[in-house]
């Protein structure tokens, strides 16, 4: 049977200052905040962003949780490390990009052939720049990351592991990805057609320890992979039954898009993801993505008290479309149609404090 995964859609991650994490994503890794909206989950409001390129595209969005309640723990069980295309030979810009900005980063280096610079998030997130053949995305730039060496999209992640077989067989038998690779001891998968925004590198590390699994600044919660159809999102939660995961969530609604979970067997919490006619302009102009908060119409009664409990943010200029920037004539995420009868669970929580 054909793989219902074509890629990655999004990655998710917890840092800890809102602030922070909006100055480092725009200013820093040259993200373009695509959208302000909250977690939809549990009874205390969690800013929830989307970070993406200038099309907001599948395979471009990295979401983050702003958590100072607590730190998490970094360890095997996790995505350790989100990985962006650049064009070739721009990994000697971003090394220079990051001193400028006094943030820690690696030396150039190499895996898998391909050059690379590592960069680490004020929080602890970790994140590398690969340079990736000629990638066709339309990359989101600012007044010091220009077109010809700005990220792409995603180029892939980096899961931590204290054994392989059974993650192995995870990603080949459930979600259908292919072993391509051993370098050292990252093993690489690729799903689709392969190439940036379709890699999955293991990384074996038996020696270390577990990560947490709850939101906690510093870490990663989740992975999401893209699937076309909310009819695929169903036959990918009775693919995940039929081979014994059988503590696959409901499907959600998640308002952007509609999506399933469970846990993997090296401890990696995984999505799955169909997208709903127009995305992330459901709610917003293609020319005013990220500029204001939004809410779910359901918790829309709620604004004035969720703005109380949320930390006050500023957007930063580099987030500001510059003209061409952006496409205004069609949705930013291709249509899913939602069949009749498939329940979707919608979270409507009553908030009961802040951070």
């Amino acid at each position: 049977m054909a793989s219902l995964v074509s890629g990655i859609h999004h990655i998710t991650l917890c840092p800890g200052s809102a602030q922070e994490d909006l100055d480092f994503c725009s200013q820093v890794l040259g993200q373009r905040l695509v959208k302000q909206t909250v977690l939809m989950d549990g009874r205390i409001p969690i800013y929830h962003f989307y970070w993406g390129n200038a099309d907001a595209e599948v395979g471009s969005i990295a979401t983050s949780f702003p958590y100072s309640r607590r730190p998490g723990r970094v360890g095997s069980g996790q995505v350790t490390v989100t990985a962006y295309a650049v064009p070739k030979g721009t990994a000697p810009f971003w090394k220079e990009h990051f001193a400028r900005h006094n943030v820690e980063h690696s030396d150039i280096q190499e895996r898998f052939g391909a050059k690379y610079v590592r960069v680490r998030h004020p929080a602890g997130m970790l994140f590398d720049m690969v340079e990736a053949d000629d990638d066709g995305r339309r990359p989101w730039t600012t007044s010091d990351i220009s077109a010809d060496v700005a990220t792409r999209a995603f180029f892939g992640a980096v899961m931590s592991v204290q054994s392989l077989e059974e993650q192995e067989r995870f990603l080949t038998e459930a979600l259908g990805f292919r072993k391509v690779g051993v370098d050292g001891n990252y093993h690489r998968f690729e799903t689709g057609g392969s190439g940036p925004g379709t890699v999955i590198e293991l990384h074996h590390e038996p020696w270390r320890p577990p990560g947490s699994w709850t939101f906690g600044a510093g870490t990663a919660h989740h992975i999401a992979f893209n699937v076309e159809t909310d009819e695929a999102l169903v036959a990918q939660k009775a693919l995940y039954e039929e081979l014994g995961y059988t503590d696959a969530s409901d499907i959600k609604d998640r308002f952007y898009f509609h999506s399933m979970y469970v846990r993997s067997p090296g401890g990696i919490l995984v999505e799955c993801t169909s997208n709903v006619p127009g995305g992330f302009c459901l709610d917003e102009s293609p020319e005013d993505l990220g500029r204001h908060l939004n809410l779910p119409p359901w918790y829309e009664e709620k604004r004035e008290d969720i703005l109380a409990m949320l930390e006050p943010i500023v957007v930063p200029e580099a987030n500001r479309p510059r003209p061409g920037a952006v496409r205004t004539k069609a949705p930013l995420q291709p249509p899913a149609m939602t069949p009749a009868g498939i329940p979707l669970t919608r979270t409507n929580a009553e908030f009961i404090g802040k951070l």
